[in-house]
Parts: C-alpha cells; structure tokens; sequence
C-alpha cells in the first residue's frame, strides 16, 4: 500500500511505498518491473533526492547496529542506518567526534555518504567522504562490493555522493577526529559588509577548525551582506575550566523545544523576516563575543526545535545552496542585490567558504569557492522565478547548486553544473532511481 512522504522542505508530497531494510545480509527485496527502490534514511535532505514518486523505498533505520569501535585508534565501523546523533553519543565520552558533520546530527551515515555532506571544516577537513575508509555496496543483483580507495575505486568515487543511485550501503567504516573534551572554544563577530565577512574568513581559517556566518538578506546599500561571523575549535586539555571537569555521563543533556503547530502562511513575510534579521543583528552589542560552549549548540543550532520546518507553514520551503569561485566577490553582492530586489525573504542565511580540499566523491558538490544557503518559503511562481534567475548566475560564474537540496532544478541547468553526470550514469543500479534523477536527466 502506496504511502505518503515528503522530504525535510516539505515539498514536493509524493506516493510510495516502503519496505524496512533490517538486516544487512539479506538480498535487497526487488518490486516488480517497472517499479524502482531508493534508498531512505531519516528524510533530512530538502529537496526530492530521497524520493521515489511511484516506485519503493528502502527505509534503513533499522540497520542501527555499531559494529566494531576502536577507542584508541578512533576507527568506527556501523551499519548504514546508524545516525550522526548515535555516533556522537557512543564516542564523544571516548575523546573522539565526527571528521565533518552537517547542520544537523539526525542523519544516517548511508545519508551523510549518499549527499557527502560537510561542514563548517571544509577548509581544513574536506568532505565527509574523505574520512571513508572502506563500505559494503549491495546491488540489485546481489552482488557486494567492498569499496574503499584501493577496492572497487570507481564504485567508491561513484556512491560517495552519488544520491543513492549505486546500491544500498549496508555498512561503513570512517575515520573520526581525535578531542580532549565536549567543549568548544568559539568566538562570534560582527561585521558591516560582505568585505569585512571576505576579510574575517581568511584570517580565521588559518587559526580556526570551524568558520561560518549568518548574514542579514534584507540589508541594503553599504550594509549589504552585513552578519555575524562564528568561529571556533575543540577546546585542549589546558583550556577547560574547572566547572567543566564533571564527568560526561554527568553533564545535562540540551534543553529541547517543540514547534508545535505549523505558521500560517502569512507569518513569514519581508516585514517579519526583516524585523528578526534586524534583532539578530542588534542583539550581540559587543564586536565580538568570546564563549565557552557544548558543541550540542555550536554545530547543531536547530537541532534544538523539533519539527522547526513548520515554521514555514503548510506550503514548505526551498533551500537553495550555490558554491561559486572565489575570484569575483562582485557575484556574490549580485545575489543578495538580486534576493533583496526580488522581496522575497530568506529567513536563514548562511555564508562560508569551501578549501582547496577535494572530494572523492564523482558527484560531489563542494568544491574551492564561497557557498551561500538560503531559505525561502514557497510563494508560488515569484519565488520559482528568483531561483531560476539565480541558476542562471550560477551557471554563469561556473559554479554549482547542491542536490541533496534541491527540489526544482532544470535539467538544462543540473547538467551543466554536473558535467561529470553521463559517467557518473554508468554506476547507477538499473533497479535504483529516484523523483530527483528523473527530473534533472528526463
């Protein structure tokens, strides 16, 4: 029986049906032709990446088994169902943390390889692909391939970012980053303009593991691009303070809070979004602000709310996430001059920049350059009109827009910023598809 799912934008609403994956050496349950199956972890990409309109998908949070962890070597190996918040629980008491980690920890680990995720590292660490030591790939033929950098290389570069075309991961191995203790030691600046944010950046990532910045959409004029820069670093041993030294088991878990009903659609507007913008901005009344802080917060901000996507109403959202290169920072002021022409409000807006560090994913979206995401909340044709006008400055500046995000690219527009696509198509798993593929390749 077909079932309804949307993705974390809350759009698009498709049918499917689903069959739960509960152990990891069973052969793949294979629908009948023309019927296809996806891959599902914990729904968290925004666009339609893990959809499957008409076809199966393969839910896989039953595969939540740990393996094997290595406490001295910091090696964990687990199933692909497991989640980022699980590994952070089993391993921060143990002086270890995730390589790269997204906005949020309540992701699969087969999720987090599927869209190669990264984070506020990547000028230091990369992608998360790059700390994946070995993978099991089972195919729809039964086949099972070990993939690693040395072992079936072209299936490993392949599913590294591949959207869950090349099979279903059923366990991984990666590498995770060695800490002394939960605590970050973090710093939040102000800064008047997209300059200052060009400024900040380059100093604070020859010092600082983690960089990234809020800005406010709605400033004009010589404010454009106005924010708040956060940077920060695991603490070391010398610097936690002795309130600090509780045992881990000890310490209170984060206060959570529940969105409980969904806005009305008129809630966010350019008048409401503005006003929190200005607040935002206002309210850190010091230039910088230096802080001794639980990672829970410093990485995952939202995290915090359940269900914080019914902030945006019924209707859902689009985010947009671009990359382009670093030479003309003009392009950027274009953008947001063109975000702020067009009246449309992104309620959240996040600026960083990517390193030189590449991935091994073939499919991969980060690459060197300064990436923008932004939040829009779906207000008919307006808001599809300004995404594709950024698509086509995008497109222009040759840079790229990520799919795990994305829920209304062309496929004109997909296939040039992934020209690597038609040899990527050669790994795909003839049982495997997804809405997302159908539609940026017809």
């Amino acid at each position: 029986m077909p079932n309804s799912y949307q993705s974390w934008g809350r759009f698009p609403t498709v049918s499917q049906r689903d069959y739960p994956i509960r152990w990891r050496n069973n052969p793949l349950p294979l629908p009948k032709s023309p019927e296809t199956i996806l891959p599902f972890g914990l729904g968290r990409s925004y666009g339609d990446v893990c959809l499957n309109d008409g076809g199966v998908i393969l839910t896989t949070r039953s595969l939540n088994r740990f393996i094997h962890f290595d406490s001295d070597s910091g090696v964990l190996r687990c199933e692909a169902g497991v989640s980022l918040a699980e590994i952070l629980e089993l391993c921060v008491p143990h002086g270890w943390f995730l390589p790269t980690t997204p906005g949020t920890k309540f992701v699969t680990v087969g999720g987090a390889i599927a869209n190669d995720v990264h984070g506020k590292n990547h000028h230091c660490a990369g992608t998360f692909g790059r700390h994946l030591l070995q993978f099991e790939l089972l195919r729809s033929d039964g086949e099972r391939l070990l993939c690693s950098p040395t072992s079936n290389e072209q299936y490993y570069s392949a599913t590294i970012g591949g959207l869950g075309l090349t099979g279903l991961i059923t366990w991984a191995e990666i590498q995770l980053k060695r800490i002394y203790h939960r605590a970050m030691q973090t710093e939040s600046i102000k800064f008047s303009d997209l300059e200052a944010f060009f400024e900040l950046s380059q100093q604070s990532d020859q010092y600082y593991d983690y960089t990234v910045a809020w800005i406010d959409c709605n400033s004009l004029g010589s404010a454009l691009g106005r924010g708040i820069f956060f940077r920060g670093n695991h603490v070391t041993e010398e610097e936690v303070p002795a309130q600090w030294r509780l045992p881990l088991a000890n310490r209170l878990p984060p206060i959570l809070r529940t969105m409980p009903v969904d806005l009305p659609g008129f809630a966010l507007n350019r008048f409401s979004v503005s006003a929190f913008n200005w607040l935002y901005y206002k309210k850190q009344r010091q230039k910088t602000v230096t802080k001794l802080v639980d990672y829970d917060p410093f990485f995952y901000p939202l995290d915090g709310i359940f269900h914080w996507n019914r902030l945006y109403g019924k209707r859902g959202f689009l985010q947009y996430q671009l990359v382009v290169p670093f030479e003309d920072h003009r392009l950027i002021k274009d953008i947001l001059q063109t975000i702020a022409n067009s009246k449309l409000s992104s309620f959240l807006a996040v600026l960083k920049t990517f390193g030189e560090l590449e991935s091994p994913g073939l499919l991969s979206f980060p690459r060197k350059g300064v990436t923008l995401a932004l939040d829009f909340q779906i207000k008919g044709a307006t808001t599809y009109e300004l995404l594709e006008c950024l698509d086509d400055m995008v497109r222009d500046a040759k840079g790229a827009v990520y799919p795990c995000k994305d829920a209304r690219l062309s496929a004109r527009n997909f296939q040039a910023y992934y020209p690597q696509w038609t040899a990527f198509s050669e790994y795909i798993d003839p049982q495997f598809s997804s809405r997302f593929w159908r539609r940026v390749t017809g």
